[in-house]
């Protein structure tokens, strides 16, 4: 990280955002009072299910002359934001997305700090400590509490590579001073509680409630343990970020932050307290309370009139989460490069479709060799992201659209046969603790630090089991029935002429009918 003396630059934080957001028609201010409990989590909900804007409440009830009276949510709902996000046109192709974000996160940019910024203007330790004067949503009516963190920026440092993490870890109100932390081994938060463990020392943890949506965004990515996520935001802002450092630690934030809330984990389970259930991103209201890390407040910087950043997680079909968009591209592409770092080669395109969270991936190949769907699952089943992501992976060619629900169920009717080994299990392996597909005494994280998975590959792609076919043109499938591009370029020439109506094919469609484009580089179709 870089060093400078001057002070933070305020052009880059959240309300930066929100007056893009507001520039575009993406930004609703609610003036109407709405209560914390239950209802702000019911109208995110329809919001979100609407692929409406981001929404600012301004009047909560009993938070009206309380330290923080706003809360934000749902500014990173759709993909209207992201491509807002990405300073790309709204209507940018989903995979031209993916590969822009591929291409930034190979261009990190280092941050810099700075000696001071907004987040110092009020800094609160000792009595003035109190988290109940932020307007903490209860979410779910069948949530155990009040979550606060729910789409922040949690900071530690590795002990001993001393490089920082950021990620978003949920955590629950449970005092004035008490946040209760679920805290798995395998995050790499998770790495770093364990060196204190050895040591039984306090973890010091910062956790950054709003700054520019970039932080959320790159925070709740699975990058690699060697990507400093400070480094992939300013990838994306196009510029460093710029840090301070914390009151009570060497931990690092945003300059121009909302709300950082400062203190420490004891590794002692004797300091633990209960924790949960919420309403998690499977979209499910499982889970029940069980002892959790707790993290005890130190100090607490914000800004003059803060607002505090949140989410409501959990999706399933046609009410989506604001992990959702994240999950679509930014997780995609991230994927996409963990697989080449890997030594896979031939990726055409990656996609973890919105609605599975991560949980089901599907990748698009130019086939290279026998085994290739098997070594880009198991590439991907030995990251460190498959703690939470790939449980179901998916393999298809280039004559695959893998964003169309229709193409994928083709592939998989015509091109799947278990018993030439295009259907495998792998487990059990580790796992979500927080799918409900697991037994509950299988994904205990107190007696196995995680979950338990039995993982699962379609390779929809042409065998090569199969012998070439003279009557095929050599190909090992039959040829696709397909258009002559002669024939259909004569078609469309006369559509109009014919009488039937409406406009012709779309590019995109014709492709599909003819494809005259791949057909040059893949000679299978």
């Amino acid at each position: 990280m870089n060093s400078t003396a001057n002070k933070s630059s305020p052009d880059v934080d959240l309300r930066s955002w929100l007056a893009t957001l507001e520039a575009h028609g993406e930004l609703r201010r609610i003036r109407a009072e709405v209560d914390w409990n239950e209802e702000i989590g019911a109208i995110a909900r329809v919001n979100l299910g609407l692929q409406g804007p981001g929404l600012l409440f301004e009047n909560i009830k009993g938070y009206q002359d309380k330290r923080c009276t706003r809360f934000l949510t749902g500014t990173l709902g759709n993909r209207r934001h992201v491509c807002l996000l990405l300073d790309l046109p709204v209507d940018t192709p989903d995979r031209q997305i993916v590969a822009h974000l591929k291409r930034r996160y190979r261009q990190g940019i280092a941050p810099v700090e700075v000696d001071t910024g907004p987040v110092k203007a009020n800094v609160l330790y000792g009595s003035s400590i109190d988290l109940t004067q932020f307007p903490v949503p209860h979410w779910h009516h069948l949530d155990g509490g009040r979550f606060l963190d729910t789409f922040c920026g949690v900071i530690t440092r590795d002990p001993g590579t001393q490089r920082l993490n950021v990620g978003i870890y949920r955590g629950q109100l449970l005092g004035p001073d008490k946040v209760g932390k679920l805290l798995i081994p395998t995050q790499h938060w998770g790495g770093h509680f364990a060196q204190h463990r050895e040591t039984m020392k306090p973890m010091p943890v910062a956790v950054v409630h709003g700054w520019h949506d970039v932080l959320p965004f790159c925070a709740g990515s699975p990058f690699p343990k060697a990507v400093c996520e400070y480094e992939m935001m300013g990838a994306i802002l196009g510029r460093p970020v710029e840090l301070v450092k914390c009151e009570t630690s060497d931990l690092m934030v945003p300059a121009s932050a909302e709300i950082v809330v400062e203190g420490f984990i004891s590794p002692d389970p004797a300091t633990f307290e209960m924790e949960g259930p919420f309403g998690e991103y499977p979209g499910y209201a499982g889970g029940s309370p069980s002892p959790k890390p707790v993290l005890r407040v130190q100090r607490i910087t914000h800004r003059d009139d803060p607002i505090l950043r949140g989410t409501l997680e959990g999706a399933r079909p046609g009410f989506p989460s604001e992990d959702s968009p994240l999950c679509a591209y930014s997780w995609s592409a991230i994927a996409w490069n963990m697989l080449e770092d890997s030594g896979v080669g031939g990726i055409t395109d990656v996609w973890m479709p919105p609605v599975v969270t991560g949980t089901h991936i599907v990748v698009q190949i130019r086939k290279q060799y026998r085994g290739h769907a098997q070594q880009i699952a198991n590439a991907l089943w030995g990251t460190g992201a498959g703690q939470w992501f790939f449980k179901n992976v998916m393999v298809v060619e280039e004559d695959i659209d893998i964003r169309d629900r229709e193409a994928l169920e083709w592939a998989w009717a015509f091109r799947v046969n278990p018993a030439l080994g295009q259907l495998c299990t792998f487990g059990p392996t580790f796992g979500s603790v927080l799918d409900p597909s697991t037994p509950r005494d299988q994904a205990d994280p107190m007696k196995y630090g995680t979950g338990c998975w039995t993982r699962t590959l379609v390779d929809a792609t042409r065998s090569w089991e199969f012998e070439r076919n003279p009557a095929w043109g050599n190909r090992r499938f039959p040829p696709l029935n397909k258009l002559p591009v002669a024939i259909e370029e004569k078609v469309r020439a006369r559509w109009a002429e014919y009488g039937i109506g409406g406009d012709y094919l779309s590019e995109e469609k014709r492709e599909l009918l003819t494809f005259a484009k791949l057909s040059k580089r893949f000679p299978e179709v």
